[in-house]
């Protein structure tokens, strides 16, 4: 539990509230957590999804991994403890899209499942959606665009999740989507459907 240092504060409430931004949406206010070790497709699927349910009308956003680390989470590294402030923030801030009635979507790592736990109890029942985005390490390596693996097991970069830092599968996500075994547009249309299926967006 994070300790709260501010003192002499309270919460406002305003006079419109999740249920009427999300009335005037025509969608639920959620969030999509994508987890999955680095190279599984994670960010790839996200965007996927983003477009597919933007061009059905839907007001949706992706909180990508490295792009927060180029702002709000630029003073943080990739040990264990900053690892679980990262997700802690980025649970944070999904919890405030979801509420102001958007369809909000992270693309992180994510590793411990202690801090994804946290994540999901910022939200109610229904509103966090866990998706696991497998790949075996060999699939994810062969993808390694950025050379991050081959770096991780030459020992140039410490810490590196599935390599010299633990990567905890998800025990009963919402979905598992093996992306060594789908294609993209196969992937995306999984989601979509569990969205339709779980009454997030309708089948217009």
């Amino acid at each position: 539990m994070t300790e709260q240092k501010a003192t002499n504060i309270s919460w406002h409430a305003g006079e419109i509230g999740k249920a009427e931004r999300e009335q005037f949406l025509g969608q639920k206010g959620i969030v999509i957590w994508y987890t999955g070790l680095s190279g599984s497709g994670k960010s790839t699927l996200a965007h996927g999804v983003e477009e597919k349910l933007f061009e059905k009308g839907h007001l949706c956003y992706v909180l990508d991994g490295d792009n927060i680390r180029h702002g709000l989470n630029k003073n943080l590294g990739f040990s264990p403890q900053d690892r679980t402030e990262n997700i802690r923030r980025i649970g944070e801030v999904a919890r405030l899209f979801a509420d102001a009635g958007l369809i909000t979507m992270t693309a992180f790592i994510s590793p411990y499942r202690a801090d994804r736990q946290i994540a999901r109890e910022l939200l109610k029942d229904g509103e966090f959606i866990e998706i696991y985005v497998k790949v075996p390490l060999e699939v994810a390596e062969q993808r390694d665009t950025k050379g991050l693996y081959k770096k991780a097991r030459a020992g140039e970069i410490k810490e590196f999740t599935g390599i010299s830092a633990p990567y905890e599968e998800p025990l009963n996500p919402e979905m598992v989507i093996d992306t060594a075994e789908l294609s993209l547009q196969e992937s995306v249309a999984k989601v979509i459907s569990h969205l339709v299926n779980a009454g997030i967006i309708s089948t217009d």
